[in-house]
This record gives C-alpha cells, structure tokens and sequence, in this order.
C-alpha cells in the first residue's frame, strides 16, 4: 500500500519550486511538475483596467478570506464548458484543506448575498504566495477576488505571486514567464523574508494599495 504524502512534504517540495498535479479530478495520482518557465504576476505591476476598478469601486461583491476554503477548492474543480477537466483531485483538496487549519493555506472569496460566486485559494510561505486556481460563476467575481489578493499581498510584504504557468487571463494582469533559474532565486530571497495574509481589506483600501506603487519591488 502506498503511503499518503503528507503536508509537510508537500511544503518541502514548494520551497524547492515544484508542485503536484493530477491528470485529472478522478485520477488518484500526483505528478510532480517542474516547468522550465514559471509564471509569475509581478506585485508592483498588477495591471488593474477600468471595468475591474469600477466594479471594485461599486462594490459589486462581498470579499471574504478563509471562511469557505474548502468550497473554493471545489469550486475550482468543478468542470466549466470552457474547462471540462482540472488537475485538482481529492488528494490535492485533502492535503490543502489540512494546511488551511493550520494558517498555511488561503482563500479569497467573492460573494453575491450568500452565494459563492467566485474565488481563489493558494498557499503561503515566508513571502511566497503561490496561486493554485481560480473560478467564476458570473462576471468578474474572479477578477475581483485576484484584485484583492494583490492588495493584500503588497501591504502584508509579499515579494511573490507564483500562477505557475501564464494564461491569457492573466496575462491580461501583468503575469509573465521566467526562466527556472530566475525564478529559484526569487523563491530562495522571498522564503528568508516574513509576510503576513491580511484577510480583513475593504473595496477603498484595495483600490488605494493597487493605485499605489508597491513597497515591494520584483527585480
């Protein structure tokens, strides 16, 4: 019988610059990936356009953090016409949801009244934050949810914003790809310095620290 891996070793292999993947939601098991090229969304040069900065201004959802985690995981493995598989399987959800009972792993979460309409999850170490998923159930909840989290990034400490691999979705944000190399010396520099999750930030503050140019700066 093989044995399961444990949250421990999962970070272990984050602070090394890898990460686990299944083929698909059904698929028991995990592969380890080590892309050539890493994605990453440079924190000081979050591209905010104007249809996200008036809904932000609107208030068009409620922004929650960490009060519905393991409904985002799901919400993020759900199949969408445009996504009819993901890579998130029950060993993915069970080894996230435990390093969330202990502070480790977050979520950001857009609400319409009592509905989870969109969100993300990722997971934090020393000013690492790697950005695992995201999903939308309507327009912008998403977009909304990835704002906040670069907010909360810039006034916690935060040196970097790891999406793993650039999509044109986010790509529309300011992420860009890096050479392996490039991106193990941020990751070493970001893990030596502490960061905190600020998971209390209203719409006026988020839209004041994306306006503003951030304290810290990605070579």
């Amino acid at each position: 019988m093989s044995l399961q891996l444990t949250p421990e070793q999962l970070l272990r292999a984050y602070a090394l610059g890898i990460f686990p993947m299944a083929r698909n939601r059904h698929d028991a098991k995990l592969f380890w990936i080590d892309p050539e090229s890493r994605g990453i969304l440079p924190l000081d040069r979050f591209h905010l356009a104007r249809s996200l900065k008036k809904s932000l201004k609107k208030g068009a959802f409620t922004v929650r953090c960490d009060t519905a985690f393991e409904a985002v995981m799901n919400g993020c493995a759900e199949p969408t016409a445009v996504r009819p598989e993901t890579w998130i399987n029950e060993e993915i959800t069970r080894l996230f949801v435990e390093l969330h009972q202990v502070g480790i792993t977050h979520s950001v979460e857009t609400w319409a009244g009592d509905e989870l309409v969109g969100g993300l999850y990722g997971l934090s170490l020393g000013s690492a934050f790697f950005g695992e998923s995201m999903f939308s159930r309507t327009d912008d909840a998403s977009k909304v949810a990835l704002a906040h989290l670069v907010a909360r990034l810039r006034k916690g400490g935060y040196s970097l914003l790891d999406v793993q691999f650039v999509t044109g979705h986010l790509a529309r944000f300011g992420a860009v790809e890096i050479p392996r190399r490039d991106y193990l010396v941020l990751l070493a520099a970001a893990l030596e310095r502490r960061a905190v999750f600020h998971g209390d930030l209203g719409d006026a503050e988020v839209l004041e620290l994306l306006s503003s140019q951030s304290s810290t700066q990605m070579s």
